[in-house]
């Protein structure tokens, strides 16, 4: 190759839209970088123990119900069925690699927020405003689900809606929706705020790394069939 070819495959390489990608993930990583190091190292609580106060003076029944509602649209029971309607529209409408992008997102992110609760082992608050929860406390599995679930739909409609206005409502609506959902965990005290910050670093950056290996994926595998 020569050095016109190989200075022109770097600077595909080296996009704008790479660099945007990489620099957000570089970011979500130092977060929950600095999550594990506040809570597992450092040790420290201080953060958690402000969050819960700050929060425990709005808690009234109507709020709490309505929490509850939206925690549960990130809650497994949900998603789980959400993603196989999503998957199964998107093999009627034709469009196969949009339902092996759901399919896929959805197994390797609930394989790895299940590592990682294995890995850090973090017991949930003493006092949950509601029912005891089972299961371990770090990263929020509600935090990290919502933010690839929700933020799927997001890339979809970003791609996939032409009305700019409609567009724009769903894509804000979604983010807003992804951020209720994380406090509503802080809110019903079963899961600590640096829980729910680092379950959206991480599924923010498992969103990036998987959608830009399957579109590259997706890339290659279009080509191919071009040539072929």
């Amino acid at each position: 190759m020569n050095n016109a070819g190989t200075k022109n495959k770097w600077l595909k390489l080296f996009s704008t839209e790479f660099v945007i990608l990489l620099l957000l993930l570089i970011a979500a990583i130092l977060i929950f970088v600095y999550a594990v190091d506040m809570v597992f190292i450092q040790k420290k609580t201080t953060f958690d123990e402000k969050a819960f106060v700050a929060v425990s003076e709005y808690v009234t029944p109507a709020r709490t119900s309505i929490f509850r509602v939206i925690s549960f649209l990130g809650k497994h029971t949900f998603l789980i069925p959400a993603n196989f309607l999503l998957i199964f529209y998107f093999l009627q409408q034709k469009n196969r690699w949009f339902a092996i992008r759901v399919g896929a997102l959805a197994l390797s992110s609930l394989s790895l927020m299940f590592l990682l609760k294995l890995t850090f082992q973090r017991l949930r608050p003493d006092v949950p405003l509601l029912e005891k929860v089972q299961g371990f406390s770090f990263p929020s599995g509600h935090a990290l689900m919502s933010v690839v679930f929700y933020g799927l739909l997001i890339y979809i409609a970003w791609h996939e809606i032409q009305t700019r206005w409609i567009k724009n409502l769903t894509i804000a609506f979604l983010g807003v929706l992804i951020l209720l959902i994380g406090f509503s965990r802080i809110y019903l005290r079963v899961h600590y705020a640096s829980d729910v910050i680092a379950g959206f670093a991480v599924g923010f950056g498992w969103l990036l790394i998987s959608s830009w290996t399957i579109s590259k994926i997706e890339k290659r595998f279009s080509q191919r069939n071009n040539l072929g």
